[in-house]
């Protein structure tokens, strides 16, 4: 993961700070083809949404989640999870965008492994 994915990441918990994670993450990935995730343009992202600016930059600035997301980084890491999306069901991975009865054959049969149990 590079700065640009770690500063977009940290980000994205600033606001949701604000009670706008999914609004930031929708823009996030309609901005994702060519739009650099710099400091200035994820700010600029905020401003968009009309975000308390002062409050987003200086939570962006502080390098408040820093932490919170190298302590994702290295959980996926642990589990083995290179890409996304990723899904974990009671510790089983689907990987990648698949149908519902892809989720639908994994819940079933950790479902009929715990009623045998």
């Amino acid at each position: 993961m590079g700065p640009e994915s770690q500063w977009a990441a940290e980000a994205s918990e600033c606001a949701a700070e604000q009670d706008a994670f999914w609004e930031y993450h929708d823009l996030l990935y309609d901005n994702q083809s060519g739009a650099e995730f710099s400091k200035d343009n994820l700010k600029l992202f905020a401003e968009t949404l009309g975000l308390d600016q002062e409050a987003f930059d200086q939570c962006l600035d502080s390098g408040k989640y820093t932490a919170v997301v190298q302590q994702e980084i290295e959980l996926s890491r642990q589990l083995g999870i290179q890409s996304t999306p990723v899904f974990l069901i009671n510790g089983v991975q689907i990987v990648g965008a698949q149908p519902y009865e892809s989720f639908e054959q994994v819940i079933e049969s950790l479902l009929e492994a715990d009623a045998t149990q």
